[in-house]
């Protein structure tokens, strides 16, 4: 069994989408980013990386290719399975968090928990997402951005 971290921020700005777990969530302003910016994928992509000691996203995935300008973000974790896959990895289970103080997310969970599971190919079981804020502290209390982590246990 192996044990990875993950963590992504990004700035929240508008005329930007706001996509987190590859859901679009409606809202007046969206994250800023190479990609899509989806910072739930990112930390989870982080996480999974992490515990296979094979980088980070930046290393797998560079800012400065432009084939990944805009990409959705579930591509690249479908592409990361692989990778675990390959190395004889699957999920045993994910545990993510989503700090945001706006919009709110609560609705739009079973969606993520859905796209993640799919994309990683495990069960659904198998992946919790939860949102919480900052009271009004921090980046995302500021509501100048939205910062995901995630933890992942690999079989």
């Amino acid at each position: 069994m192996r044990i990875g971290y993950g963590y992504d921020v990004h700035k929240l700005v508008e005329e930007r989408k706001l996509i987190l777990g590859g859901v679009q969530i409606p809202h007046y302003k969206g994250l800023l980013g190479h990609s899509d910016a989806d910072v739930l994928i990112h930390a989870i992509i982080d996480a999974i990386l992490g515990a296979m000691a094979h980088g980070d996203i930046g290393k797998l995935f560079p800012d400065t290719d432009s084939k990944y300008r805009d990409i959705d973000s579930r591509k690249l974790l479908r592409q990361t399975a692989e990778i675990m896959r390959a190395k004889g990895y699957f999920i045993g289970n994910l545990d993510a968090t989503i700090c945001a103080e706006k919009p709110k997310l609560q609705s739009h969970i079973i969606m993520m928990r859905e796209n993640i599971a799919a994309d990683l190919g495990c069960r659904i079981d198998e992946v919790s997402v939860k949102a919480t804020t900052e009271e009004g502290l921090g980046i995302s209390g500021a509501e100048a951005g939205i910062s995901a982590s995630a933890v992942v246990l690999l079989k």
